[in-house]
């Protein structure tokens, strides 16, 4: 008895893009604290009925990275300080553990194309691209933190990201920046030392230094 493949679920398939989309949009920073989003709008950007989209809404709302009302509205979230304080620490405890972790493993290749990522993240500097930068600047940490082969630490981390996405776009802004992050010098320093207590010292500056000028 030869056993047909079930037909995949256009809706299924659908909601994934959806979520996959927005997902990458609000860790990227590309929508604001607070911008208002509605299952209509989502519809029509994506050309999918209000059934995927209100499913990709309900995983973004559960995983922190919207925020829905008890009227009923959906926004990005806009962070507290204490929230802010909260998710500062959590990276100043994820990502330094991550980055030790993934020291023993990290090559001259890997160095090298973590150069390569500094120097994109650069662009993004000179191009005053808040967005681009951001992207950038995530690449760089993950590109590292997958070397230290702890896909649930990492999964951890990225949510956390995630969370922060608009805030990250604000804080952008705030600090003008004119060069890449300092702390991302003295990480890839640390690597080509293979200096594991100047890494973690590196890694947690650079998680969580601009997050705290946000509070206040």
């Amino acid at each position: 008895m030869i056993i047909q493949p079930r037909p995949l679920d256009p809706s299924a398939a659908a909601h994934e893009r959806v979520y996959r989309t927005l997902r990458t949009r609000i860790m990227h920073g590309e929508m604001g604290p607070g911008q208002a989003l509605t299952l209509r709008g989502i519809g029509k950007d994506f050309g999918v009925s209000m059934t995927p989209a209100r499913e990709a809404v309900r995983r973004l709302v559960a995983e922190g990275a919207l925020f829905l009302s008890s009227s009923g509205r959906v926004s990005t979230p806009e962070l507290s300080n204490e929230r802010i304080e909260e998710l500062a620490t959590l990276r100043a405890l994820l990502e330094p553990e991550l980055a030790s972790r993934a020291l023993p493993r990290a090559h001259f290749a890997l160095i090298e194309r973590l150069e390569s990522i500094n120097n994109g993240v650069s662009q993004m500097v000179i191009r005053h691209d808040a967005s681009g930068y951001i992207r950038m600047n995530l690449e760089f940490h993950r590109t590292l933190y997958l070397r230290a082969q702890a896909p649930a630490m990492l999964a951890m981390t990225e949510t956390v990201w995630l969370q922060l996405g608009p805030t990250m776009a604000a804080l952008y802004g705030r600090l003008n920046r004119t060069e890449p992050p300092h702390h991302h010098r003295l990480i890839l320093a640390a690597l080509k030392a293979g200096d594991d207590p100047g890494l973690r010292l590196a890694v947690r500056g650079d998680a969580t230094q601009g997050l705290r000028m946000l509070k206040g």
